[in-house]
């Protein structure tokens, strides 16, 4: 569904995103993770439009979008939620949602109903009549799906929607997540939570210091040299090894 052909972003004299290719399969969950700082909402800002390129190519369903606006890409079923959660605090649950529902439902009763029925399915049913300044953190996150999912898209970008959440709390959106897979829409997500990593995602790509290191499954990635080396420093895997030969 989407193909990400060596893009490169650069800010002046910073790389922030150097050559990164990934593939999405249709009705899949894929993961990208890496370090902070590695460049992956910068991966992002470039497949959903709000960044544009210096090299590279982004494709959708086999068509190539990468000169294309946010909101033309949005039109052909590309949602991504932000990493810095910011609703309209002066309206309700529902009229959030249904900022994004207003895309393919220019009436507004019809752009509500649907916003209704999305707020529903992310498990807000009961606050939908609140103002969202009313939300929990877990509530906003789950009003940022929803207002991305209200647009109808076929590919949804996730960007750290369990960062600030209790374990609790990421237990209980897990099955969300999941539910919007099954109902036919494909998701890259952003995530540091591994527990929701290994849980939900078929394939795993790495990114770091703007590169991609790695890919493949969540059990395999994990086992990699150069991610452990990415997250915890030069020379990590080798102690690992060390103290693994010391304790055999």
């Amino acid at each position: 569904m989407l193909s990400v052909v060596s893009l490169t972003k650069r800010f002046q004299g910073l790389v922030a995103v150097d050559h990164a290719s990934l593939a999405v399969p249709a009705g899949s969950i894929t993961g990208l993770i890496g370090p902070n700082g590695a460049g992956k909402t910068t991966l992002f800002g470039m497949i959903s439009g709000f960044l544009t390129p210096s090299e590279g190519r982004v494709l959708f369903e086999g068509q190539d979008v990468t000169a294309e606006a946010p909101h033309l890409r949005a039109r052909r079923g590309i949602a991504r939620t932000f990493q810095i959660v910011q609703p309209f605090a002066g309206l309700t649950v529902a009229e959030n949602i249904a900022v994004g529902a207003y895309l393919r439902h220019p009436k507004r009763a019809d752009a509500v109903a649907k916003a209704r029925e999305v707020g529903t399915r992310v498990g807000l049913g009961d606050q939908l009549d609140k103002p969202a300044s009313d939300l929990t953190v877990a509530g906003r996150k789950r009003l940022e799906v929803a207002r991305a999912l209200a647009t109808e898209p076929r590919l949804l970008l996730l960007d750290e929607v369990l960062a600030g959440l209790n374990p609790s709390e990421i237990r209980d959106i897990l099955p969300v997540v999941r539910s919007i897979r099954d109902g036919g829409v494909t998701i890259l997500m952003i995530e540091h939570i591994m527990q929701a990593v290994m849980t939900l995602c078929e394939e795993v790509f790495v990114l770091a210091q703007g590169r991609m290191i790695a890919s493949g499954p969540p059990r395999q990635v994990c086992a990699d040299l150069q991610v452990i080396e990415a997250y915890l420093g030069k020379g990590a895997a080798a102690r690992m090894k060390a103290e693994e030969a010391v304790d055999a």
